[in-house]
């Protein structure tokens, strides 16, 4: 192997390496390094340490090598190739003669009226690499298996593994804003029924579309997100039923904005309810009516709607719980 060529091992990890020999010059970065430092894989090698550490740090790096011990950096500043500044935490590890870079790029502070966004970032910045092992694990089944039907449900976990790695890099990255493009919610649903399907133990599935609804402007995967939250939602309330029903309003009220146009998406389940004590802070980050809950879930969920110009809402009696969520089918003004 060409020593600028990455390893197989490190191509599909998510989290930014390379390797560093003894003259503290990179032999190697994997994809996602190249990406967060805006350089190719190719025209990294041979590229100085020093391009993106100051003499203090390099230094350190210095000793670390001699040594053969670990280092670790906190929010330190770098700055890629087209002059971008980011923060980000590195480790230095020994590794042959040499030694190996992880650089966990993070995303720019969040206003202070947006904690959930903090706390998600954590969270995404936790499972990056859980869902590469995932993602690696469903190719080499998909490769395996003779049967079609297993082969299909190895690529659905791929897909799913990719769909979350890309919410994840977004809230890293902190592209605050939702990519929006043309969505068909009913194939969003109809997709979130076959990720269903494949738990033998989900809820019977009812559906209610109305065929009228035409396409909205909205980010897929964010939507697609919201969706499953709230099945899943609802099967850890134990419910043995589940209706997705669509529906086309006019004149809806969202905070202060009034909607000419919006679709409703109601998720109906007959589960046990919303505990009483948790209806008025149901959407709040944290709070959970599960001892194994983390409470991210529905905040996740409304800040999405919010970030799409509607709302997410929710009734709920034991046996009876419907989650609606509104989305605005025209752009209105105030």
């Amino acid at each position: 192997m060409n020593e600028a060529d990455c390893p197989s091992w490190a191509e599909p990890m998510t989290t930014g390496l390379a390797r560093v020999d003894a003259t503290l010059r990179l032999q190697w970065i994997n994809p996602a390094l190249a990406e967060c430092l805006a350089i190719g894989l190719r025209s990294a090698a041979g590229q100085p340490l020093a391009r993106w550490l100051d003499d203090a740090a390099l230094a350190q790096a210095r000793r670390a090598l001699a040594e053969q011990r670990p280092l670790q950096w906190r929010e330190m500043l770098l700055a890629d190739l087209a002059g971008r500044e980011l923060r980000a935490d590195i480790a230095l590890q020994p590794f042959a003669d040499g030694l190996l870079l992880e650089v966990h790029v993070l995303a720019a502070p969040m206003p202070l009226a947006s904690p959930l966004s903090a706390t998600l970032r954590g969270f995404a910045h936790e499972v990056k690499n859980p869902l590469a092992g995932l993602r690696g694990a469903a190719q080499l089944l998909q490769r395996r298996v003779d049967s079609d039907d297993l082969r299909a449900l190895a690529g659905l976990i791929i897909d799913e593994a990719d769909r979350l790695g890309t919410l994840a890099n977004r809230l890293l990255h902190h592209d605050g804003a939702p990519q929006l493009g043309p969505v068909n919610i009913h194939q969003l649903l109809e997709r979130l029924t076959d990720l269903l399907q494949a738990d033998p133990s989900s809820p019977q599935l009812r559906h209610d579309y109305d065929p009228s609804v035409p396409d909205l402007q909205g980010d897929a995967d964010r939507l697609q997100q919201v969706l499953l939250n709230l099945v899943r939602n609802a099967a850890e309330a134990g419910a043995q039923t589940l209706t997705l029903r669509t529906r086309v309003e006019h004149g809806v009220r969202v905070s202060e904005r009034m909607l000419r146009m919006a679709l409703r998406v109601d998720v109906i389940d007959d589960g046990s309810g919303v505990p009483v004590a948790l209806r008025d802070s149901l959407f709040e980050p944290l709070v959970s009516g599960r001892a194994d809950g983390t409470g991210l879930g529905l905040a996740l969920s409304r800040e999405i709607a919010h970030e799409h110009g509607g709302e997410l809402r929710c009734s709920s009696r034991p046996g009876h719980t419907v989650f609606s969520l509104h989305l605005p089918l025209e752009r209105t003004h105030d």
